[in-house]
């Protein structure tokens, strides 16, 4: 691998878009001197979004008018031609040209492009898309969150050693312990196809990650384990459901703090635990979810989010390459 870690960006992706991309891009690039961004999308927009006399070493602007709308079914979005800012995107990484893709664009559209371009993973039968989730000592990385609505016994196993390779690619001196999702703790809980998973995981030699058993939804964020495996319309649920709630508490919390004079009384005196409460519920620190399975690694943006967001997402872009998650993945499915 050269020196400079070279990131694909869809800059037409997402809300706000190409601005938020663009502002994105030179946030994370002051923290990251070894990176390039190879930047596809409508170049007349993107020049004008950069200082003058920018460093085109560093930011390398690939023109195209064309585009995948969020309304675009996957079919329709494929469809469209090689030139869209998605297609190329995901085709530089094809061609070697950049280590890692990333969009905030259509998440269907990204995933049927990104599986036509890029190809499976040897003995992997289905990608998965994984993203973080806080929980009290760090992060979980949980998997399957919607690419996948049904899923057999082997593909909750390579789940595990997928999600696991992601894991200590993202942080790399802690141990990765894998946990299935599931209506109970007991052994005897769940349908046939989880628990032959369950067996499966039990036997497996591998040194990668530690099996712990099953784990429901409400002890998630207790941290015991820090890889919760399911499949996707069980983890779509989830993240919806965790999105919706953590946005409640938030919203909830702010108004109880600044309804009346006591309230922001409270809230001065104790301004530092609250940011703290604050910054650990900001879905932008942890934005940035992950379609692993393929030969390269594709990074989903949120379309929502801000550029600060997309600064993050960037991150996970340099750390699964700088960390090897392709090869942790390889190694780990073979064993």
């Amino acid at each position: 691998m050269a020196s400079n870690i070279k990131i694909a960006v869809d800059a037409m992706g997402g809300d706000n878009s190409p601005k938020k991309i663009i502002d994105g891009i030179l946030v994370n690039s002051k923290e990251n001197k070894d990176v390039v961004y190879n930047i596809f999308g409508d170049k007349d927009k993107i020049e004008l979004l950069f200082p003058k006399n920018f460093n085109k070493e560093i930011f390398n602007i690939f023109d195209t008018k064309n585009k995948i709308l969020d309304t675009d079914s996957p079919l329709s979005a494929a469809k469209k031609g090689k030139d869209t800012s998605m297609w190329m995107t995901i085709d530089s990484v094809k061609k070697n040209e950049s280590h890692v893709a990333i969009s905030a664009g259509n998440t269907g559209a990204l995933f049927v492009i990104s599986k036509l371009n890029l190809k499976m993973i040897e003995n992997i039968e289905k990608p998965a898309l994984s993203a973080l989730w806080p929980n009290k000592r760090n992060f979980n990385v949980v998997l399957d969150l919607g690419a996948n609505i049904e899923c057999n016994d082997k593909n909750l196993v390579d789940f595990s050693i997928m999600g696991s390779s992601l894991f200590k690619s993202l942080y790399p001196n802690d141990d990765a312990v894998v946990a299935l999702l599931n209506v109970g703790s007991e052994e005897l809980k769940g349908n046939h196809i989880i628990k032959k998973a369950y067996q499966e995981l039990q036997n497996i030699k591998n040194k990668n990650f530690r099996f712990n058993g099953y784990i429901e939804g409400n002890n998630i964020m207790d941290g015991e384990a820090n890889v919760i495996v399911t499949d996707g319309f069980t983890g779509n649920i989830a993240l919806k459901t965790a999105e919706g709630t953590a946005n409640f508490i938030v919203k909830e919390f702010k108004e109880s703090m600044t309804s009346n004079i006591l309230g922001k009384l409270s809230s001065l005196i104790n301004i530092k635990n609250l940011n703290k409460v604050k910054k650990k519920l900001d879905p932008r620190l942890y934005n940035g979810a992950i379609l692993i399975g393929l030969n390269s690694p594709v990074v989903k943006s949120h379309g929502s989010t801000d550029h600060i967001g997309f600064s993050h997402s960037l991150n996970v872009c340099i750390k699964v390459v700088k960390n090897n998650l392709i090869k942790k993945i390889r190694d780990n499915i073979s064993k």
